[in-house]
């Protein structure tokens, strides 16, 4: 798969997190899932592309630390809105053993309104080689704001761009499980790299097998296919072929947060820099395998590894 240009971004909404560290007290960081993925893409990458995320913030003392944040870590700030009376949603982590549940406070955030202005989030889409969006972005937008993004995507492909797609599935933040089939259905047919996982399918959509998964999303018409299954091995579909890639074992995992957005960016990041499809999956695997091994969803800037 070729792109058109270096210059990629992700869509959607960070938010602050408070996650729990070694000695139990909780820090302040900022995550999100196609936030996860962006930051990822930028450390790995550096110069080698143009890496933006997508969002607006308020204009309070936490939203301008996320903005300088993102400055001083080599993202594109240029792409991030403001919007006056609102602020950041927050999140905290509670962790049991490995596994983690989420509490939200987001009804608020700003990010809700990134779609609001279509001409806005088409200016910030503009001659990006690839867009990335999640299930998340669209539970949080308005049917009237999903389809302008939906339109937005549509003249963005037009143009030359590729869009990949995580539907990851958060059922809170959706009124119903026929909501969630109708809009993510909505996005399938913009979606040039899909990146489900199996757990989300199997639950709200019956599928019994990952290969199932694969076959749903390839009659929708998505060329490029990455099935996630924890640590079992993934199923992928790339230039017509169907093949299965082992996952290697973690010895020490701490924290699985944020395991399915790092795989994402080093999968993507390697496709922006040609590897092939097995190539790039070893590089999403080797980033997630990074990941679970330390606490919150983001791994800490001076262990990203790199990939070639």
């Amino acid at each position: 798969m070729n792109f058109r240009t270096n210059k990629a971004v992700a869509v959607g909404e960070a938010m602050i997190e408070m996650a729990i560290g070694k000695d139990a007290r909780y820090r302040r960081n900022f995550a999100g899932d196609t936030f996860n993925t962006a930051w990822h893409m930028a450390q790995i990458l550096g110069e080698r592309a143009e890496i933006g995320f997508v969002t607006t913030v308020g204009t309070d003392s936490l939203s301008d630390a996320f903005v300088t944040d993102l400055d001083n870590d080599g993202l594109d700030i240029a792409v991030i809105g403001r919007v006056p009376n609102r602020t950041m949603g927050l999140y905290l982590i509670e962790l049991k053993g490995i596994e983690r549940n989420f509490h939200y406070w987001r009804s608020a955030s700003a990010a809700r309104l990134l779609a609001d202005d279509e001409i806005w989030l088409a200016r910030a889409l503009k001659g990006a080689g690839l867009i990335h969006l999640s299930g998340i972005t669209l539970a949080i937008l308005t049917p009237d704001a999903r389809k302008r993004l939906l339109d937005v995507l549509v003249q963005a492909r037009a143009d030359g761009a590729r869009v990949s797609f995580d539907p990851n599935i958060r059922p809170t933040l959706w009124s119903s499980g026929n909501e969630i089939r109708e809009t993510i259905a909505m996005f399938l047919p913009v979606t040039d790299i899909a990146l489900p996982s199996f757990a989300d399918e199997h639950l709200h959509w019956g599928d019994v097998s990952p290969s199932q998964t694969l076959q749903r999303f390839s009659d929708a018409g998505v060329s490029e296919i990455i099935v996630k299954n924890g640590e079992n091995p993934i199923v992928a579909l790339s230039q017509g072929q169907d093949f299965m890639v082992e996952t290697p074992s973690v010895p020490s995992v701490c924290d699985t947060s944020g395991a399915g957005d790092a795989f994402n960016a080093g999968y993507l990041a390697g496709r922006l820099l040609g590897q092939t499809t097995t190539n790039a999956i070893g590089s999403g695997q080797k980033l997630s395998a990074e990941v679970i091994c330390h606490f919150g969803a983001r791994i800490p800037k001076g262990h990203v590894p790199s990939i070639e």
